[in-house]
């Protein structure tokens, strides 16, 4: 199944460095080789002088077959079990489409492309792999002349697998928070070059998600760069830093916040700078609740909104203990954003207005305002983590996770990687199976026709 929108990314939306990856800077040595090889036999009018076993029946004389511009049908399969979330096909498809061809004598470049016959899934698509390389489902296929293109399996490879990865990370991610939001946070995790990608990745999978449960989550990245490709935007509120620099007092800098920033940028105050998660949460609402209720009763109902405060978030190192949370002995237990610290600010947090001196009308709103605050938790979240916490019923309403959506597979026990391999030859205008021991053409019906 794949994701509603059926529109393929057009290939500037990559900004593809096309000139050095039509000169193999992005590839395998290997394939440069090979392709170069190929180019050469072709000039000299080389004809095959070898055995062919595989292709012993076929009536034809292979000793006039002109290696050098053989015609071969490659097709792409990942390798994570049971299924994938595909991404990087689009991505792929613009190098095939930009970086197709050969140069000529002059130092031209004449792309092939057009001459090429090419089908690919969309990105967003599932596909299921077994462990049997002999009955995959190709998410891409290409028939045309090897040496034109021998040398952009790598990148197209490389594309693929870290799409396939982030998505399918992401989306397994959201199966274990049951429809919760999750917040996108790799970004410090690996280079600035693959934000776009991770992003675009991320904001696939959500979709999915959405289509395969009826849900309607939003997509949250924390760069502009995550959003570069789908027109998404980075958010955030207040780092660890942020608070350094208003002497550690977590109110003050969200009311600084919340006061000079736009109010369409959700309120999110991260309140484990002094290791006390509950009772910085109660001092961050305490301070924003009051400018919120003025405004209001100034009828002011835009400044107010400028205090709301959407959220709280803890993110407790592994190996601290909360002030609030009670020794057990146990580091699992005690230590982290654990399930007993995050009961505990819900509960301080929905009484918290309990203990205000307020007019009766006043109080209903109070009560509104706090039990509307939500607690976003981050930290070393996984899918196991988080499934944990939804089988305890953990009062968390938002899951950050980071450096385990760039990770290889540790719910499946596999890897991610795709392969690419040829698996027919055309000799005298016929296809002929031909492929490595272990390989065969495989076919998928989710392929489509790439005009």
């Amino acid at each position: 199944m794949s994701v509603f929108d059926r529109r393929r990314l057009p290939a500037p939306v990559f900004k593809l460095d096309v000139e050095r990856m039509r000169q193999g800077w992005y590839s395998d040595k290997y394939f440069i080789n090979i392709a170069a090889t190929l180019a050469e036999l072709a000039a000299q009018g080389y004809r095959f002088g070898g055995r062919a076993p595989d292709l012993a029946d076929l009536d034809v004389e292979l000793r006039r077959l002109d290696v050098g511009s053989l015609e071969v049908e490659m097709q792409w399969f990942h390798r994570r079990q049971p299924s994938a979330v595909v991404v990087g096909v689009d991505k792929a498809l613009a190098m095939l489409s930009e970086c197709t061809g050969y140069f000529d004598d002059k130092g031209r470049f004449v792309s092939t492309f057009d001459r090429m016959e090419v089908w690919a899934v969309h990105d967003g698509t599932e596909a299921a792999y077994e462990g049997d390389p002999m009955n995959v489902s190709p998410v891409m296929r290409v028939r045309g002349r090897y040496r034109d293109f021998a040398i952009l399996e790598t990148p197209t490879l490389g594309a693929l697998t870290r799409g396939s990865r982030v998505a399918t990370n992401v989306y397994e991610v959201l199966k274990a928070a049951r429809g919760k939001t999750v917040l996108f946070f790799p970004a410090r995790f690996d280079a600035h070059e693959v934000q776009a990608a991770d992003g675009y990745a991320y904001q696939i999978a959500v979709q999915l998600f959405n289509q395969n449960f009826g849900k309607s989550l939003a997509a949250y990245v924390s760069t502009d760069a995550q959003g570069d490709w789908w027109g998404g935007a980075g958010g955030g509120t207040v780092a660890h830093a942020a608070i350094a620099c208003f002497l550690g007092d977590t109110a003050e800098a969200t009311l600084a916040f919340a006061a000079t920033r736009p109010a369409d940028i959700p309120r999110i105050a991260l309140v484990d700078f002094r290791n006390d998660c509950v009772g910085t949460s109660l001092e961050v609402i305490r301070a924003l609740f009051r400018p919120y209720l003025r405004h209001l009763k100034e009828g002011r109902p835009e400044e107010a909104r400028k205090y709301k405060l959407y959220g709280v978030r803890p993110d407790t190192a592994s190996n601290l203990r909360d002030v609030s949370v009670p020794p057990l002995g146990d580091r699992r237990l005690d230590c982290g954003v654990n399930p007993r610290l995050v009961f505990a600010m819900r509960e301080a947090i929905d009484r918290e207005w309990t203990t205000w001196d307020l007019p009766e009308a006043d109080r209903r709103v109070a009560e509104q305002y706090c039990r509307e605050v939500k607690i976003a938790v981050t930290g070393g979240f996984t899918p196991a983590r988080i499934r944990q916490f939804e089988e305890l019923k953990v009062p968390a309403d938002i899951y950050g996770v980071g450096s385990w959506l760039l990770s290889a597979c540790d719910v499946c026990g596999t890897n991610n990687d795709f392969t690419a391999d040829v698996v027919r030859v055309k000799i005298d205008g016929r296809w002929h199976d031909l492929a490595k021991v272990g390989r065969k053409a495989c076919d998928n019906l989710m392929l489509e026709r790439v005009q």
